[in-house]
C-alpha cells in the first residue's frame, strides 16, 4: 500500500487541530490508546477521520458518535473473503459489538469509561492486528 500525505501523524494532528467535537479529549485519549497498543500501529486520515493501520487500515474513530466516542474495527476498506474473525478475537469484557463477521465497533461513553477499559481494549487490538 503506497503511503500518501494523508497517511501520516502530521495529517491526523492537522485534523485534530481543526476538529470541533464535544468528545475531543476522549478522541485524543483513544488515539493515544490505539497507538500505544502495539509498536507496529501507525495513524493517518482515512474516511475523514483518524484511522490506524499496520499493513492495512484496521481501525477508524467514529466522529459521528453522539455521546462519548467510538471506533470501528475492520480489515480494510473492502470486505475480504477470508474476513471471518468474529471467532478469533477474545473479548472477555464484551467490548466488541459485531456488525459483520469482519467488522465490529467499540463505544466508550466518556473519558472515565475509556480509562477503565483501556487495557481490555488494547488486548483486543493486539489480537485484531494479527488478522490485518
Amino acid at each position: 500500500m503506497p503511503l500518501t500525505a494523508a497517511d501520516t501523524t502530521k495529517a491526523v494532528d492537522a485534523l485534530m487541530t481543526s476538529l470541533q467535537h464535544a468528545a475531543k479529549e476522549e478522541i485524543e485519549f483513544l488515539r493515544a490508546t490505539i497507538l500505544a497498543a502495539h509498536p507496529s500501529i501507525q495513524e493517518g486520515v482515512k474516511w475523514s477521520a483518524p484511522s490506524f493501520r499496520t499493513t492495512e487500515y484496521f481501525a477508524t474513530i467514529n466522529l459521528r458518535t453522539k455521546v462519548g466516542v467510538g471506533v470501528v474495527l475492520h480489515l480494510g476498506a473492502k470486505p475480504r473473503g477470508d474476513g471471518v474473525i468474529v471467532d478469533l478475537i477474545p473479548d472477555r469484557t464484551h467490548l466488541l459489538q459485531w456488525k459483520a463477521k469482519d467488522r465490529a465497533t467499540v463505544d466508550f461513553k466518556d473519558l472515565a469509561d475509556l480509562e477503565s477499559k483501556k487495557t481490555a481494549f488494547q488486548a483486543i487490538l493486539k489480537h485484531w492486528i494479527k488478522h490485518v
